[in-house]
C-alpha cells in the first residue's frame, strides 16, 4: 500500500478537496532508466571515431620511442667495428709491413701478425672500442659477447617491462621509466674506463631497450579502432627504419664512439620532457584496472578531438566481460585481477597461442637479424651500407601493411616466412654467384622484415588487454634470444648459415598454420571475455541422427 498524507477536516475560504490532499508520499510510477553499456571498440566505432586527428597525433608521438630504439640498438654497429689499420713508417724495416702496404689498409696484412708499434688505427684509438682497448686476436670474441649481453639485457627488460605495463605502472609510466634509463645508461656508457664496465652498461641499456619498443607500441596501438589497428601497428616499424638512417648521419658526424654514444642518448631525454607530457594513457588500461572514469575521460577526449559530439551521459563504458551486469552509473569497476603470465598459462586458449607465438617470433628474429649481420660482409662503406639496410626494409613494411586487411594476418605471415626461407634455401645451394647470393640475401631479409613488422600486431591481438604486454614480452624475449644466437650462426661461414635460416623459416611458416585469424576480431579486455567471445565463434555443433 501507498501511504498517503489526509487531511481531517476542510478549511474556509476555498479550501481544496480532501481528495485533492490525499497525495502519496512515493510515486508509483517509476520513470526507466537505461544505460549503454559498450566496450572500448564498440565506443570508438559509434561516438568517438576509429582513427581521427587525436589517434593520428598520439600515434606519431608515441611511435617516435621506436627511433630511440633503434639508436640504441644499432649504435653497435659503429661503436664496436673494426676499423682500418695502416703501417706506421719508422724509417727502418719492419717485417711484415711497411708504408708501402698502407695503402690497402685492413685488407693485406692481418695485425695479429704484425710487430706492435709497426701499425696503427686509422682515425686513432678513440674511433672505435676495438681500438680502444685492443678487441682483436685473442680477445675478438669480446666484440661478439658485448652483442649477446645487450640482447640478454633486452629479453629481461621486455619480461619485466611488459608485466609493470600491465599492473600499476601503466603504458605511459613503463615508457616513461625506460627512456630516461636509456638516457642515463647511454650517457654513462661513453665514459666508461674499462671494458668490463662498457659490458656491464650494455647490459643495463639492452634491459631498458627491451621495454621501449614494447610499451610504445601498445599505448600507440590501443586507442585506435579496430578497422584502422592493423595498417597503424605495422607503421611503426617504419620510425625504426627511420632511426637507423638517422644513426647513420650521427655515426657521420660523430666518429669517436664515446661521442656517438652520448650523441645516440641524448635524444631519448628530449623525449621524456618534450614529448611524454603530451600522451595519454591508455584507456584500456585504465579500465581493466578498475578506473572507468578516467577512461571515459579519455574517450571524451579523443570524441572532441576529433570533431565527433559529446558521448551521451547514459553510455557507460564496461569491459568486454561486463555488459551483462546492470550497475549504477556511480559504481566503480573492479581492476581485473591476474595481470600475469601465470593466467596465460592457466588458460588453454592463451597457453597454446603463447607457445606458438614464441616458436614463429624465435624464428623470425633469427633469420632477421642473422641476415642483416651478413651485410657488413659486403666490404663496401659501412655508413651506405647501413643506410641501404634501413630503406631496403621500408618496401616490406609497404606491401604487408597493404595487404594486411585484404588477407589476414595468418596468411601473410606464413607467405613472409616461406618467401624469406625459400630465398635462404636458394641461397645455400648457390655458392659461385656471389651477385646471386647477395640478392637472395636482400629477398629474405626483404620477406623477414615484412614478418617481423607484421608479428607485433599479429601477437598483440592474440591476447586480452590484462595480460597483452606480458604476452607480448613474453614473445619478445624469444625474439631477443634469436638475436643473441644469430651471430653465432653467421660465424659458421659458407652455405651453412643461408641453410639454417631457411629451416627457420620454414617452421615458422608452418606453425603460423596453428593459430587462429584475428582480422577484424574485437580486441579482448579480460581473459574471460576472450573465452567467451571464442566459444560464440566456434560453429555449432551438428547432431548426428542415430
Amino acid at each position: 500500500m501507498v501511504p498517503t498524507t489526509t487531511v481531517s477536516g476542510a478549511t474556509h475560504g476555498g479550501s481544496p478537496d480532501l481528495r485533492e490532499l490525499q497525495t502519496p508520499l512515493i510515486s508509483s510510477e517509476k520513470k526507466p532508466t537505461s544505460y549503454e553499456k559498450l566496450g572500448i571498440d564498440e565506443m570508438l566505432q559509434k561516438y568517438c571515431g576509429e582513427f581521427g586527428r587525436w589517434q593520428m597525433r598520439h600515434f606519431v608521438l608515441t611511435s617516435l620511442a621506436w627511433a630511440l630504439e633503434a639508436l640504441h640498438t644499432m649504435v653497435m654497429i659503429f661503436a664496436d667495428r673494426e676499423p682500418a689499420w695502416r703501417c706506421v713508417a719508422t724509417g727502418t724495416p719492419t717485417p711484415g709491413c711497411s708504408p708501402s702496404s698502407s695503402a690497402s689498409w685492413g685488407l693485406a696484412h692481418e695485425v695479429c701478425d704484425l710487430v706492435p708499434g709497426s701499425w696503427e688505427w686509422v682515425g686513432g684509438g678513440g674511433v672505435s672500442t676495438v681500438a680502444d682497448w685492443g678487441l682483436i686476436c685473442g680477445d675478438k670474441y669480446k666484440v661478439g659477447l658485448v652483442q649477446a649481453l645487450f640482447f640478454a639485457g633486452c629479453m629481461i627488460g621486455a619480461g619485466v617491462f611488459g608485466h609493470l605495463s600491465d599492473s600499476f605502472l601503466g603504458r605511459k609510466g613503463s615508457l616513461t621509466i625506460v627512456c630516461i634509463l636509456n638516457a642515463v645508461f647511454g650517457c654513462l656508457t661513453s665514459v666508461s674506463p674499462t671494458y668490463t664496465v662498457y659490458a656491464l652498461l650494455r647490459l643495463l641499456t639492452g634491459f631498458s631497450t627491451g621495454g621501449v619498443g614494447l610499451c610504445a607500441f601498445v599505448l600507440a596501438t590501443e586507442p585506435i579502432g579496430p578497422t584502422n589497428r592493423g595498417v597503424a601497428g605495422m607503421s611503426t616499424f617504419y620510425f625504426f627504419s627511420s632511426g637507423i638512417a638517422l644513426l647513420t648521419g650521427i655515426a657521420y658526424l660523430f666518429p669517436a664512439w664515446r661521442s656517438l654514444y652520448l650523441a645516440s642518448s641524448l635524444p631519448s631525454l628530449l623525449f621524456v620532457v618534450l614529448v611524454i607530457p603530451f600522451l595519454s594513457e591508455s584507456p584500456r588500461w585504465y579500465l581493466v584496472r578498475g578506473k572507468p572514469t578516467k577512461a571515459m575521460l579519455v574517450m571524451q577526449s579523443i570524441a572532441k578531438s576529433n570533431g565527433r559530439d559529446n558521448i551521451p551521459q547514459h553510455v557507460h563504458l564496461v569491459l568486454d566481460d561486463d555488459h551483462d551486469h546492470n550497475y549504477s552509473a556511480a559504481e566503480p569497476l573492479a581492476a581485473v585481477k591476474g595481470s600475469s603470465l601465470i593466467d596465460v598459462f592457466a588458460s588453454p586458449v592463451t597457453r597454446i597461442r603463447l607457445f606458438l607465438a614464441v616458436g614463429i617470433n624465435f624464428t623470425c628474429s633469427l633469420v632477421y637479424y642473422g641476415l642483416s649481420l651478413n651485410v657488413v660482409n659486403l666490404e663496401t662503406n659501412l655508413y651506405v651500407n647501413v643506410l641501404l639496410n634501413a630503406v631496403a626494409e621500408m618496401p616490406a613494411f609497404t606491401l604487408t601493411a597493404m595487404l594486411l586487411d585484404r588477407f589476414g594476418r595468418k596468411p601473410l605471415g606464413i607467405g613472409t616466412m616461406w618467401f624469406s626461407g625459400f630465398f635462404c634455401l636458394c641461397g645455400s645451394l648457390i655458392t659461385m654467384w656471389k651477385a646471386v647470393r647477395m640478392i637472395c640475401g636482400v629477398l629474405g631479409i626483404f620477406g623477414m622484415a615484412g614478418t617481423y613488422n607484421l608479428l607485433f600486431i599479429y601477437t598483440t591481438e592474440l591476447f586480452p588487454t590484462a595480460v597483452r604486454n606480458a604476452s607480448l614480452g613474453c614473445a619478445t624475449q624469444a625474439s631477443h634470444m634469436g638475436a643473441i644466437l644469430a651471430p653465432f650462426v653467421v660465424v659458421l661461414g659458407g652455405g651453412l648459415p643461408f641453410a639454417v635460416f631457411a629451416v627457420c623459416g620454414i617452421v615458422g611458416g608452418a606453425l603460423g598454420f596453428y593459430l587462429p585469424e584475428t582480422l577484424n576480431r574485437p580486441l579482448y579486455d579480460t581473459m574471460a571475455g576472450m573465452e567467451e567471445g571464442e566459444e560464440k565463434e566456434k560453429p555449432p555443433a551438428t547432431a548426428i541422427n542415430s
